[in-house]
């Protein structure tokens, strides 16, 4: 398997010769996101060392070839495209945001079969792709319910990065909240890679809001959580994000986790029989040192577990013969039982509160 380079380094060449299937991982490793890289890297390694210990794909080994997800998005989507259009690779995953992708998409073109994994705003349709993540009516929408049934938080200020993914999840809850009987108190975007939120944080506490949704990506996050607790924000204020995982609360530090909460399909602590058989194999065959588990680097290993799927269904590697079986494909995950629905992948999501530095799953929504 291709080893990963350092952020800034060329992609290594792609193996040859037709008893290799070579997948383009694309994760970020530099950035506000590069924190989730590692994470990312170990577990799609361990779901392509699974399918080739069990014969590969159609005959093939599977082998990964890293992009860094973390570069400007023109960046990446021209070094796929670059390396589609040579035929180096035969499928694009990974998780990165949703500007990548959006970058990425019209340059593949459906010629190669693209499995995102990063949960994300909704309504992708475009040909060749197929999506792992959470969406925000199984996440984002039944999050903010139970915030207001079973806690009676209504009043929300929005905090989140400045591109596609916050800006499209602030309109469904906006939305939702509506519906509801709730109120958007405050709505601010920063750009990524934000420090300072000193301004942010005085509008927060101007705005008389019961809670923040947080649409912070990696280090934005960490960065927020920080200036928040610091002005006493969490003792009166709730924290909710749809995207923040294990490295970001070992990055806040235990002090400043208080009153966050999460939703997601996968926790390294969810006791379920699938979850912990993945946990234990992540365990054995990286070492106590290993990245920390979490549901963005699950994703990854959920990418190249749906790509062999459907592969392996179809008998084909190419985009029509995946997609004519795609709907209603159905297979055992670390996050249960998932089936594939208009290609999506439709799975169970858990609401989770922050204990020090780490998740207490409280209940399936």
């Amino acid at each position: 398997m291709t080893p990963f380079p350092d952020p800034g380094r060329a992609t290594a060449v792609p193996a040859r010769g037709s008893e290799v299937l070579n997948v383009a991982l694309v994760v970020p490793l530099q950035g506000p996101a590069g924190i989730f890289g590692p994470s990312c890297e170990t577990c799609a390694t361990l779901a392509a060392e699974e399918v080739n210990a069990a014969g590969g794909v159609l005959g093939r080994e599977l082998n990964l070839v890293p992009v860094d997800g973390g570069a400007p998005p023109a960046v990446v989507a021209a070094e796929l495209d670059a390396l589609v259009s040579a035929g180096a690779v035969d499928a694009v995953t990974g998780w990165h945001i949703s500007a990548v992708r959006e970058a990425v998409a019209p340059r593949i073109r459906g010629r190669v079969p693209y499995a995102y994994t990063a949960l994300y705003e909704g309504g992708e349709q475009r040909p060749g792709l197929f999506l792992t993540g959470e969406t925000p009516d199984l996440q984002l929408g039944p999050s903010l319910s139970w915030f207001a049934e079973a806690a009676g938080v209504r009043r929300w200020t929005i905090v989140g990065d400045d591109y596609v993914w916050p800006r499209r999840s602030a309109q469904v809850a906006t939305e939702h909240l509506r519906r509801i009987g709730g109120t958007v108190c405050d709505e601010m975007y920063v750009p990524l890679g934000t420090e300072d939120f000193a301004r942010v944080l005085r509008r927060v506490e101007a705005s008389g809001c019961d809670a923040v949704l947080m649409l912070l990506i990696g280090n934005d996050a960490v960065e927020f959580n920080r200036a928040f607790c610091a002005l006493g924000l969490d003792r009166e204020i709730l924290r909710f994000s749809s995207l923040i995982e294990e490295n970001v609360l070992l990055a806040s530090g235990p002090e400043n986790t208080r009153g966050l909460l999460t939703s997601a399909g996968y926790f390294e602590d969810l006791a379920t029989a699938s979850g912990l058989d993945f946990a234990a194999a992540h365990a054995h065959r990286f070492g106590p040192d290993a990245p920390v588990l979490n549901s963005l680097g699950e994703s990854c290993y959920e990418g190249v577990r749906l790509l062999t799927e459907l592969m392996r269904r179809a008998g084909s590697p190419e985009v029509p013969a995946m997609t004519a079986v795609a709907e209603g494909l159905a297979y055992e995950s670390p996050r249960g039982t998932v089936e594939v629905h208009g290609r999506h992948l439709r799975q169970q999501v858990f609401l989770a509160v922050a204990d020090g530095v780490a998740w207490d799953v409280v209940q399936q929504l």
